[in-house]
């Protein structure tokens, strides 16, 4: 009986075999603020069902360190309502607006879940400017909430930045 003999170039296997070094949600660039260089993303992890992520504190009123009006419905909003903006990816360009999404907080004191609104973009691909009130861009990983989230999943305002993950609702 004949053998076949198949010859696949060591290149090939290593790359069939081993992780891949670049992402889709690599950085597209940098930007300087204050002498700081921070980097700029135009995509964002997949989202799936529960998409791990970065939850920070945004203050969405007239005069709060967002800057200007969501993006969404072009209105600024109080901080005692759920509402998010998400990193550039995620948001999607706007595909995301008004859409519910359920944040899960898996901290060892509060596990607790809330329902909240889409309504800005927290922008991962510029910043440093007057639109963004000089603020850097955000990450790729971002669901930046209001006040009134933080204070439904039971969490100290102070930490500033918690691991969540999120969903769509419905």
């Amino acid at each position: 009986m004949a053998s076949l003999k198949l010859f696949i170039p060591l290149p090939l296997i290593l790359y069939l075999l081993l992780p891949s070094t670049t992402t889709a949600c690599d950085p597209s660039g940098t930007v300087v603020c204050k002498g700081r260089s921070y980097p700029q993303f135009i995509s964002s992890p997949t989202v799936g069902s529960y998409t791990s992520a970065k939850l920070t504190l945004n203050d969405f009123s007239r005069g709060g360190e967002g800057g200007d009006r969501s993006e969404c419905d072009n209105q600024f909003h109080d901080n005692n309502e759920l509402v998010v903006a998400l990193s550039t990816g995620w948001y999607d360009g706007g595909s995301r607006c008004g859409r519910m999404i359920i944040i899960s907080a898996s901290s060892a004191t509060t596990g607790g879940s809330v329902a909240a609104k889409v309504v800005d973009e927290c922008d991962s691909a510029r910043g440093c400017d007057k639109e963004h009130a000089a603020l850097p861009p955000c990450g790729n990983n971002i669901v930046d909430a209001s006040a009134d989230v933080w204070n439904a999943l039971g969490l100290n305002k102070r930490l500033g930045v918690v691991d969540v993950s999120w969903i769509i609702a419905g």
